[in-house]
């Protein structure tokens, strides 16, 4: 039985899906979602040990969340009902606090008994079973507060990308991030072996349905959780160059271990092949294993 804790955020519901889905993937499970109290609430049911929202339901064996919100219901769920607490970030509570912290590199975790170090955060892609090496997805985002924005030098690498193969078809989507203007000149472009379908024409679930498809993608380098999906689907990954604001930020050096690690290609000029990247032996997929972990401990310690 898992309860999921939820504070209304895709990213972190993302997150959570993902571990409960690995999960599932190895044994049976039954999963309920309660939404996150705020802080005073969640202390008060924490003082009285009872959770209203799941009075009817049976007593958890864990109990997940993402995002800072969901931290004091975490907490106050097991003191009402037991179970153990998967936090999946680097806590705002003290760590000791919970029973398993599942932290992403880049937040440089401290190393403890209870942290579960991942590379970048949890998602719920599957690895690609058919995957062809004809077909390439490229994935577009926008400026933050880590990168910067030059439309004039993407749209350079996307075209170059298209004319590098005529054979691979490419689909291309933006971001609620990818500026007006960007957007405006994507769908301007003329290449025949380029789809391009702005991110208010997917449907839910658009990336993860092509990344069972495309063996070959291309991810903005702002787009880090693209990027981890993408090798969780386990295809080839390019990066295409985005400026950086912060050579020293938590993300940048996300993205600089991947390059050192060969796990993905930088832009350059000619165009690197995806197709020729070395892929033997490489596995990646995060959820799965921290799934592993957590049932290996729950079979010893209960």
């Amino acid at each position: 039985m898992v309860w999921r804790i939820t504070d209304g955020k895709t990213g972190h519901e993302v997150q959570s899906a993902g571990l409960v889905s690995a999960l599932g993937r190895l044994c049976e499970v039954d999963c309920h979602d309660l939404p996150a109290m705020s802080l005073w609430g969640a202390f008060k049911r924490w003082l009285f040990r009872d959770l209203p929202d799941g009075a009817e339901l049976p007593d958890p064996d864990f109990i997940v969340g993402a995002g800072h919100r969901t931290h004091g219901t975490l907490l106050a769920a097991r003191r009402a009902r037991g179970g153990k607490v998967v936090v999946l970030m680097r806590p705002s509570l003290p760590g000791c606090w919970f029973d398993w912290c599942l932290v992403p590199a880049h937040d440089c975790p401290k190393d403890r008994h209870n942290v579960l170090v991942t590379q970048g955060v949890l998602n719920g892609v599957k690895p690609a079973e058919n995957a062809s090496m004809e077909r390439g997805l490229i994935l577009i985002g926008g400026p933050s507060a880590h990168y910067g924005w030059d439309t004039e030098n993407l749209l350079d690498q996307v075209c170059q990308i298209a004319r590098a193969d005529r054979a691979v078809h490419w689909a291309l989507t933006t971001s609620r991030r990818t500026p007006e203007v960007t957007e405006s000149h994507l769908l301007a472009l003329k290449e025949p072996n380029l789809d391009v379908v702005p991110f208010a024409k997917t449907a839910r679930g658009w990336v993860a349905e092509h990344l069972q498809q495309c063996g070959l993608v291309w991810v903005g380098e702002d787009s880090v959780s693209m990027v981890y999906e993408a090798l969780t689907a386990g295809a080839r990954v390019g990066l295409l160059n985005v400026p950086k604001k912060d050579r020293g930020s938590r993300i940048t050096r996300g993205v600089s271990t991947l390059l050192k690690s060969e796990r993905v290609v930088l832009f350059a000029d000619p165009v690197p092949d995806l197709r020729w990247m070395n892929h033997s032996g490489f596995y990646f997929h995060e959820a799965d294993r921290c799934a592993r972990r957590l049932l290996s401990d729950f079979s010893l310690n209960g």
